[in-house]
C-alpha cells in the first residue's frame, strides 16, 4: 500500500498579470544575480561561458531530437555534478605511486549519497555513475495531487545511512518550488541535516530559487541558469519545455 503524504506547501500565484509576474522575477533575479553574499552561499549558478551556452542552445532548440537532448544534457550534468561535488569537505588522502613515492591528495571527509526525484532526475544518474560508482542513488516520486493542486510524496527509498551523508538532491526543474520543498523536507525527516544538502538543477526560475530558499536557508542549489520569469502555465522562460518528456523520448518533438 503506498503511503501518500501532501506537502502543505504556498505555491506561487500563477494567475497574476504576466506583466505582474516579470516584474517580480526581474526583481529577484537582480538580488540573486546583484548580490554575491547571496548567490554565493545559497545559489550557485555555473559561470555563463560561451561552451555552457552552446551547450543550452543545443538542448533548448525545440527541433533536438531525443538522442541530441540527451547528449548535450549529459554534458551539463556532469559540469553540475562536479561543481556540487567540489561543496562537500574533504580529507587528506596519501597514497604510493608506482614509482614507490607518496602522492598527498585528497577523499571524501563524510559519506555522499544522491536522491533522484523520480523521473526527470533520474536522467542525471549516469553522470553521477561516470564520476563515482560507489555513491548510493536513492528515489523520491513526487505527483502534484489532481484534487489538491499540492506536491505529493508517493515514494521514497533513501540509503539506510542517509542521515549521516551529504546528499545531493536531483531534479533538473525547479519551476514553483513546491516539488523541490517536498522533497528536501522528506530527507530532514529522515534524519538529514539542512547544511548537508545540495540541490543539483539544470534550469531554476527566481520565484523557485525564492521559494525554496526562504523555506530552507541553509541549503545549497547548484544551477546551470537562473531563467527569467514563470509563465501563466508554470513554464519557465525562455525555457526548455517538459524535461522529462524529452529526455525519456515521451514526447513527439524531435523524434530519435
Amino acid at each position: 500500500m503506498l503511503n501518500i503524504i501532501h506537502c502543505q506547501i504556498n505555491t506561487p500565484n500563477l494567475a497574476d498579470s504576466n506583466r505582474e509576474s516579470v516584474m517580480n522575477a526581474n526583481q529577484v533575479i537582480q538580488i540573486y544575480k546583484e548580490d554575491s553574499q547571496i548567490l554565493s552561499s545559497s545559489v550557485i549558478e555555473l559561470p555563463q561561458t560561451n561552451r555552457l551556452k552552446y551547450l543550452h542552445a543545443k538542448m533548448r532548440d525545440k527541433v533536438a531530437s531525443k538522442s541530441q537532448f540527451i547528449f548535450y544534457a549529459d554534458q551539463v550534468f556532469r559540469l553540475l555534478i562536479e561543481k556540487s561535488l567540489e561543496l562537500v569537505p574533504f580529507k587528506d588522502l596519501d597514497v604510493t605511486t608506482p614509482v614507490g613515492e607518496t602522492y598527498k591528495g585528497k577523499q571524501f571527509a563524510d559519506p555522499i549519497c544522491a536522491v533522484s526525484v523520480v523521473r526527470a532526475g533520474e536522467s542525471m544518474e549516469n553522470e553521477l555513475r561516470h564520476i563515482d560508482l560507489k555513491i548510493p542513488i536513492g528515489k523520491i516520486l513526487i505527483q502534484r495531487d489532481v484534487v489538491t493542486k499540492l506536491p505529493t510524496l508517493y515514494y521514497s527509498k533513501l540509503p539506510d545511512h542517509i542521515a549521516k551523508c551529504r546528499v545531493l538532491i536531483f531534479e533538473p526543474m525547479l519551476a514553483t518550488g513546491g516539488s523541490a520543498i517536498c522533497a528536501i523536507q522528506v530527507l530532514i525527516d529522515a534524519g538529514v541535516l539542512e547544511e548537508n544538502i545540495i540541490f543539483v538543477n539544470l534550469l531554476c526560475s527566481p520565484e523557485g530559487i525564492q521559494k525554496v530558499t526562504q523555506q530552507f536557508k541553509k541549503i545549497q542549489i547548484v544551477t546551470s541558469s537562473i531563467e527569467e520569469y514563470l509563465n501563466g502555465n508554470a513554464f519557465m522562460i525562455p525555457g526548455i519545455g517538459d524535461f522529462g518528456d524529452r529526455y525519456f523520448g515521451t514526447t513527439d518533438v524531435g523524434a530519435v
